[in-house]
């Protein structure tokens, strides 16, 4: 199944090959997690990563899920996610790593949701963020 990285935002520069080789590498590992985990990931013809700016997240946000502010990442069922460049600049300076590893996370992130992890409760949470930084760093 391929794995898609667009960047369809200007206002903050990212280098493409390597985040497309991470999310290659991220494909595999979080497809691994299938038999544990009930999901659609592996059912779908491909996944698309598109990067975009806080403005255009927001909208997607508020037209989606009734909220009109920037997010860091948004994953559609259909095998779409969707990441702020912006959000993860400023995450990065807040959290001191950096841009490349936060799109990182929230690349492997929109990839568990498509497996089926959600982070509802505080357990689940818990759970996804263990199961994240796992596959981030098997996949690094």
């Amino acid at each position: 199944m391929p794995i898609v990285v667009s960047n369809r935002q200007r206002a903050v520069r990212v280098d493409l090959e390597p985040l497309r080789q991470f999310a290659e590498r991220a494909l595999i590992e979080c497809l691994k997690l299938q038999q544990r985990k009930l999901g659609s990931l592996a059912d779908l013809p491909e996944v698309s990563v598109v990067l975009v700016s806080d403005k255009r997240i927001a909208g997607i946000h508020g037209r989606f899920m009734d909220d009109p502010t920037a997010t860091d990442v948004i994953t559609f069922d259909h095998g779409e996610i969707v990441i702020s460049t912006q959000t993860a600049k400023r995450q990065a300076r807040q959290f001191g790593t950096s841009l490349a590893q936060e799109l990182r996370l929230y690349l492997v992130h929109g990839l568990l949701h498509l497996c089926g992890y959600d982070d509802k409760t505080r357990k689940a949470a818990a759970e996804m963020k263990r199961v994240q930084e796992s596959v981030v760093r098997r996949a690094c």
